[in-house]
């Protein structure tokens, strides 16, 4: 599917936006502002926007503790992400959530997740119920190189394949697992190749192409649609931050990081669009401005917002009515 000229506006747009969203994030981190911890999607743009693009606004995605890009992409609102990080009860989770659980149903966002690997279940279980309801949607998951250790990878690929189901496996291999090196904890250097283990099919792209992820997943998303179960890609990205606020990132080195970001996602993007006519100087710096203040409404609309009264500290947290089985 040919992507129309909106398309590719509004998905640079996005990547400026999920950027200036984060770079804001860090700074009230280091400051002390926003308590906590926060884990950042610098670096991964083009994997978020390029894969939530191809696919259809009600379709479902489940992300990961990284997840501001993933919900930016899917279209939160900003001004209720950014309340939720300050705790605020204007946040998308009326402040209970904070970082790492961002959900939004309005967006069929069915959440971010402190558990590595806990949004993979939760992935299958909901293109299962898509399933048994004979439904159109698709359910894209993401999840990390860290995750694909874990058991609940394999038990629900697994069953996806076993059972057909329709949901796209997109693991985000920015290289490190907190601390720890693809190389020191996989034997294979290819992690796409495990997709022939459950007999579906396994593809590696470059996860800082916004449109190699956009093709790849496009093309995942109509074979799980029409039938033909789920597919895995391994996006390769890198974090150019740390792992989460009290990362050092003393295991790797400065001239790794410059490499990689060598290779900015945002970057690529734009010159592809440049060359294309369908950016210029001008161009570039309206929509910086415009995303600039969109960010700078966002942090006013949460240190202004109140946060929760205490009484309703059990609100959403248990159901307060009779349910019959």
């Amino acid at each position: 599917m040919e992507l129309s000229e909106a398309k590719k506006l509004k998905m640079y747009r996005d990547m400026w936006r999920i950027r200036q969203f984060e770079r804001k994030v860090d700074q009230f981190i280091s400051r002390g502002d926003i308590t906590g911890t926060t884990h950042l999607y610098i670096g991964e743009e083009a994997t978020a926007v390029g894969a939530i693009n191809a696919l259809k606004d009600e379709d479902y995605i489940s992300s990961t503790h990284r997840g501001h890009g993933h919900a930016i992409a899917k279209g939160s609102d900003i001004k209720e992400m950014m309340a939720e990080l300050f705790g605020k009860r204007t946040g998308a989770c009326k402040g209970k959530g904070g970082s790492l659980h961002i959900i939004d149903t309005s967006t069929n966002n069915l959440g971010a997740n402190g558990i590595v690997g806990g949004g993979i279940p939760i992935a299958v279980g909901a293109a299962l119920a898509l399933k048994m309801q004979n439904r159109d949607e698709v359910v894209l998951n993401f999840f990390g190189d860290g995750a694909m250790n874990q058991g609940a990878f394999h038990e629900a690929t697994n069953l996806a394949a076993a059972w057909n189901l329709p949901v796209v496996f997109l693991c985000e291999n920015n290289q490190y697992g907190m601390s720890t090196s693809i190389e020191k904890a996989f034997k294979i250097k290819d992690l796409a190749k495990r997709g022939e283990a459950y007999g579906i099919p396994g593809v590696r792209v470059d996860g800082n192409k916004a449109l190699e992820v956009y093709d790849t997943v496009l093309e995942a998303a109509k074979k799980a649609r029409n039938g033909g179960g789920p597919s895995l890609i391994v996006s390769e990205t890198y974090r150019w931050k740390g792992h989460s606020k009290s990362d050092a990132k003393v295991y790797r080195t400065k001239e790794e990081e410059e490499e990689w970001k060598q290779r900015d996602p945002i970057a690529d993007f734009e010159q592809i669009l440049i060359e294309q006519n369908l950016l210029d100087e001008d161009k570039i710096k309206e929509i910086k401005n415009e995303v600039d203040a969109e960010v700078k409404e966002a942090v006013e609309f949460a240190k202004e917002s109140p946060y929760p009264d205490k009484d309703e500290i059990f609100d959403d947290v248990y159901v307060d009515r009779e349910v019959e089985l």
